[in-house]
């Protein structure tokens, strides 16, 4: 036995673990899952089977990760939870394995998902996500690279989340957020663009520029978004940004977050996003 896999630790005879592999004591390896090489898995976590776990990822004590899912119309079918590499997932994070809607929940390399996080099931969260403490995520959401959601906020099932979007804390969100935005509020609404993460991210002068122009037509003109979107594609030079944007809003079936100005009154909770966008 590998010394690095403590002999109190309960582990399926059809598991695949790696080389490099730590797995403390009392923790739960299930029937079928696989552990990537160079993971470590603290006590009292539970993996259960339908889990394909990436190399050096790191699971904390009490992580239940592919439980069954809170679905009533879930039957048992065979699905999964799928993590890429060097993804850490901190105490007593939820992730919950797919059903015969997609058969999968994923989530991708280099994120971190904080304490107490609930991934329901057949979301896919890409790469570089910071998910922050007490998050709760529903079914079938969709979040993009180097997204950065506050703590304790709670996203609504089938939401899709852009790409480089900063959600502040204690927020609500009940529509898509498209990408390089920030958001907060119940629900969100638009507070500008991320603009220090985009320069974190080595985004230059003239790529922030662009975004914030194509956001100013969106939110700041007076056009609704068929109107917007049609004016982007006429005037705004081409470019990965337009694109990205004008793909997303486009394939939005839930429609996408407002201004706070085109909500009825009564009708948000407005807190600030932090200036500490990452």
């Amino acid at each position: 036995m590998n010394d690095q896999i403590s002999p109190q630790a309960e582990i399926h005879p059809d598991a695949s673990i790696g080389i490099n592999v730590t797995i403390e004591s009392f923790a739960r390896i299930d029937k079928g899952v696989i552990v990537g090489d160079g993971s470590w898995i603290g006590s009292n976590a539970i993996i259960y089977e339908g889990t394909r776990l990436g190399r050096n990822c790191k699971v904390f004590p009490g992580a239940v990760i592919a439980a069954v899912p809170q679905d009533l119309k879930f039957k048992g079918e065979k699905s999964f939870v799928e993590i890429g590499d060097n993804s850490v997932i901190r105490e007593s994070v939820t992730v919950n394995r797919g059903t015969a809607s997609k058969g999968i929940t994923k989530i991708g390399n280099n994120c971190l998902l904080m304490a107490y996080v609930h991934i329901a099931h057949d979301c896919i969260l890409r790469d570089n996500c910071i998910i922050s403490n007490g998050v709760q995520i529903a079914g079938e959401v969709e979040i993009d690279d180097f997204t950065v959601i506050g703590g304790m906020s709670s996203i609504h099932q089938f939401c899709r989340i852009g790409k480089h979007v900063m959600i502040s804390g204690m927020s609500g969100v009940l529509s898509d957020v498209p990408p390089f935005l920030k958001a907060a509020g119940i629900p969100v609404v638009y507070q500008g663009i991320n603009y220090v993460g985009l320069k974190r991210r080595g985004f230059s002068k003239e790529m922030i520029d662009d975004i914030h122009h194509i956001y100013r037509i969106l939110y700041q003109e007076k056009y609704n978004t068929s109107q917007a979107i049609e004016y982007i594609e006429k005037n705004i030079r081409q470019s990965q940004m337009r694109e990205e944007i004008v793909s997303f809003i486009k394939s939005s079936e839930r429609g996408i977050i407002k201004k706070l100005s085109d909500l009825a009154p009564g009708k948000y909770n407005n807190h600030c996003v932090e200036n500490n966008e990452v």
